[in-house]
């Protein structure tokens, strides 16, 4: 096993989030290291099948109030307001720190910005909306990242945490170019690897977020709020895979079956439903979604009429879709459905601490959960990433901890040996059968329509999964995904992102959100509110196997 050499605070995930939080941390004097499974750079962030990096905020107080109100009453009381509002009131300051940063920020064009697709997504109205441009983001970050000394090392996955004395003091990560293990000895740690999308065999995200993480944070006694609610999208079968279908186009939209049949569809629905990216229980619209869901995997093919002018929203999209897919994209399209960003996971506080795990270990941006509900409001994610990052990135700077005297334990599974020569997305070649499954399993019971049988059909497949895996990467993609499915069907009703067939109504009873931690060795969702984190007793370990100083 290699070792890098000991950071102050060690980032683990490259995206906006990660790369604000490694940012924020070194201007605070820190020795930082980033550590990403893919490049600097990467993760949803940065994913090419989605079109751009939207971003909104309040445009003064008055508006920081209602942009509050709005968020809890769209996320159907699972957002925690504490969360909120650090959220909203970090806007403002993360926009300014971006343009200070030297990154390019698109605004609408002079006289379009009441247009009505400047409305966020399940929003009600217009709010102070940029877009990030990528290529300046990746120029701009990327140089002020080398300025300030943060070191960066690709094609590492994290596999495990390391503790001593109940404090974080590394990670163990399966290193890609080699199919050996690294070790990252480190003061503090910020965890910014995305959500749960790559749990499913079609996503919107790229095959670096995989979603180990959240299992990780569990087994070390952290724990998930909200992960039942994943954003749910519709995105591109033809002419290309694996691309957004942008949402504002469904009012220009006739949708037919494989065979030609048009699907009966109210043109009123198709105009709502242009009004919002993820699908969603609380609004009528839900029935265009029901409908292309029933047309089963092969999706519904999708003619479009569209006017011209187009509006200017649209208008930018379709510029993009004419570079990314020929002049003739509006042709032969087809649709399904995807997994695309999830609206909880780890449960932090205002400072960006993971609840129960142990102290040093922050975590940040598409990975955690609390500051969104049921439902997320379009253009809080990127925010979510900015103003959490940089807490996460400050508050890890001014919480390292000097290397523990007493070398810290080497896994268990690490002494086992559990992991094989990988391949490039770090799965174990013996492994790939079962990575598969798993993946088919949430996407046949866990997407757009769930129910009792099929959620207990998944986790029986999940828990078969986890049981006879025999190394470390396949385990905790199953306990990650045991986590999402048992919050599944913990929730019987519908509610925002989450849809159950059989319980197809909201439910006053379910009116609270939910916590999966770990349970006997397994992961537990249950409703309750989550207490106040208190001071942790030092993990016990019974290896005798160390890392060395």
């Amino acid at each position: 096993m290699r070792t890098l050499e000991r950071c102050d605070v060690l980032v683990v995930g490259a995206g906006l989030a990660g790369t604000q939080a490694a940012l924020a941390a070194a201007r605070q004097g820190a020795r930082v290291r980033l550590a990403s499974a893919g490049p600097l750079f990467s993760g949803s962030s940065f994913f090419p099948g989605t079109w751009g990096l939207g971003l909104v905020g309040p445009h003064d107080e008055d508006d920081a109030e209602d942009l509050v109100r709005t968020i809890c009453h769209v996320g159907a009381g699972m957002a925690d307001e504490a969360l909120v509002r650090t959220l909203v009131h970090g806007i403002p300051g993360a926009v300014r720190e971006l343009a200070a940063q030297g990154c390019e920020l698109a605004r609408p064009t002079a006289g379009s910005e009441e247009e009505r697709d400047y409305v966020p997504c399940f929003d009600h109205a217009t709010r102070d909306w940029h877009g990030i441009r990528r290529d300046g983001y990746v120029h701009a970050v990327g140089r002020l990242l080398r300025e300030e000394g943060v070191a960066h090392t690709a094609g590492l996955e994290l596999l495990d945490v390391l503790e001593a004395s109940g404090r974080v003091c590394g990670g163990v990560f399966l290193d890609r170019a080699t199919g050996g293990l690294a070790h990252a000895p480190c003061g503090s740690m910020v965890l910014a690897t995305g959500g749960l999308g790559g749990l499913f065999d079609r996503t919107l995200s790229g095959p670096d977020v995989g979603g180990c993480v959240h299992a990780i944070v569990l087994e070390h006694g952290g724990r998930l709020v909200n992960v039942e609610f994943q954003q749910i999208m519709c995105g591109l079968l033809a002419p290309v895979s694996g691309v957004v279908f942008n949402e504002r186009t469904f009012r220009y939209a006739r949708l037919r079956a494989l065979d030609g049949t048009r699907l009966a569809m109210d043109e009123n629905l198709l105009r709502m439903r242009s009004a919002h990216g993820p699908m969603t229980a609380r609004l009528p619209d839900l029935a265009v979604d029901l409908a292309i869901a029933a047309a089963g995997a092969a999706g519904v093919s999708v003619e479009l009429d569209l006017p011209s002018p187009l509006p200017d929203f649209v208008s930018t999209y379709a510029r993009w879709a004419e570079q990314a897919l020929g002049p003739g994209w509006t042709h032969g399209l087809r649709i399904c459905h995807f997994a695309h960003a999830s609206n909880g996971g780890i449960a932090i506080d205002a400072h960006a601490r993971c609840l129960g795990a142990p102290r040093g270990l922050f975590a940040c941006g598409e990975l955690t959960g609390g500051m969104h509900g049921a439902d997320r409001i379009g253009g809080l994610s990127s925010a979510n990433a900015l103003v959490f990052g940089k807490i996460a990135g400050s508050e890890a700077a001014g919480s390292t901890a000097p290397a523990p005297l007493a070398a810290p334990a080497l896994p268990r599974w690490a002494r086992d040996h559990a992991w094989r020569a990988a391949d490039a997305d770090g799965t174990a070649h013996g492994a790939a059968p079962d990575v598969d499954l798993l993946r088919r399993t949430m996407g046949e019971h866990c997407l757009v329509r769930r129910d009792e049988p099929g959620l207990t059909r998944a986790i029986d497949t999940l828990l078969g999964i986890r049981a006879t895996a025999q190394e470390r990467r396949l385990a905790l993609l199953a306990t990650s995904a045991l986590a999402a499915a048992r919050a599944m069907l913990e929730r019987r009703e519908s509610r925002g992102a989450h849809y159950r067939a059989d319980h197809p109504r909201e439910r006053g009873e379910y009116g609270a959100p939910i916590f999966v931690g770990m349970r006997d060795g397994s992961p537990h969702a249950s409703i309750a509110r989550v207490p106040e984190a208190t001071p942790r007793p030092p993990r016990r370990t019974t290896s005798s196997g160390s890392l060395g100083a």
